[in-house]
């Protein structure tokens, strides 16, 4: 059996990494081979996996420095029979990759969003009057780079070699323990293709709306985790899109979805919302670059 992996693309991107790290876990627990399948976004990504054009999608949600990816937390939220098999977090190491002649003739930094942001001070130090150029990926403006020597983008040292780009520099990110957690993703009521017992304690991932913006409308939900001890390891708000002021909530709970506490609490919790997406109980895996 051939299982396709979605990720974000071209080839070389931190997400690509992350689901050949992913592939790598498979190989010791099953026989099945892989095939990596690029996207241009993080939506069509896990759009591939909703609509069975592949079984697994590999995204990232959250980064130590910059916080959520909100276009996956959007995604996650507007497509349905998604659930959450597995968190893999992995060190981002940013290099700045440049054919320019010296720093000095660099006049656009392409990257995602995300990875500019995270190295915004050292680019503020050392090519403060630069343009900075948002792309869909960290790989997505390398093949511009041949053709432009004022231009360079960050992105890996793995993406730097296999462009055989010249790294001008590496090591760029602002904080150095820089990692970004990445969610794998399949249909709902899959089997996880991928199972350790000896894998840190289970989290899961939700979200809900309320029925009102009204005193109260957020404190009553978070109330039924409090209550029975159940700790929450990340609350993030994103609009509804539907009303301005209107949120969505998005929570990391250090719990099985399965466990007795958690029943209750769910329970609870759909009481006070609207609508209320569990998204699945799932390990975290620290992963090696």
């Amino acid at each position: 059996m051939t299982l396709s992996i979605a990720h974000l693309g071209p080839t070389g991107t931190y997400a690509e990494q992350a689901a050949i790290s992913y592939v790598n876990l498979l190989k010791k627990s099953t026989d099945s081979e892989a095939i990596l399948c690029p996207y241009p976004s993080i939506a069509q990504t896990l759009q591939a996996v909703a609509q069975g054009e592949a079984l697994i999608a590999v995204v990232p949600v959250e980064n130590s420095i910059e916080g959520s990816v909100t276009m996956t937390l959007d995604t996650m939220w507007q497509l349905d029979d998604l659930q959450i098999q597995l968190a893999l977090v992995l060190p981002i190491i940013h290099t700045l990759i440049s054919c320019a002649a010296s720093l000095d003739t660099i006049k656009t930094v392409y990257s995602h969003p995300q990875a500019l942001a995270q190295c915004s001070g050292w680019l503020g130090q050392f090519l403060p009057t630069v343009e900075l150029i948002p792309s869909n990926s960290t790989t997505e403006a390398l093949l511009k780079l041949k053709d432009d020597l004022t231009a360079a983008a960050i992105s890996s040292k793995r993406a730097a070699h296999l462009y055989n780009l010249p790294i001008v520099a590496t090591g760029i990110s602002d904080y150095p323990e820089n990692c970004t957690r990445f969610w794998v993703v399949s249909q709902r009521d899959q089997s996880p293709l991928y199972k350790n017992s000896s894998l840190s304690t289970s989290h899961t991932s939700l979200a809900f709306s309320v029925p009102a913006n009204v005193p109260g409308a957020l404190v009553n939900p978070l109330q039924s985790f409090a209550h029975l001890g159940v700790n929450l390891s990340k609350i993030q708000s994103r609009p509804t899109k539907r009303s301005l002021g209107e949120y969505l909530f998005f929570i990391d709970v250090e719990a099985d979805a399965s466990e007795t506490k958690m029943q209750a609490a769910l329970s609870d919790l759909a009481i006070y919302t609207e609508i209320l997406k569990i998204f699945g109980s799932y390990n975290v895996l620290a992963i090696s670059e």
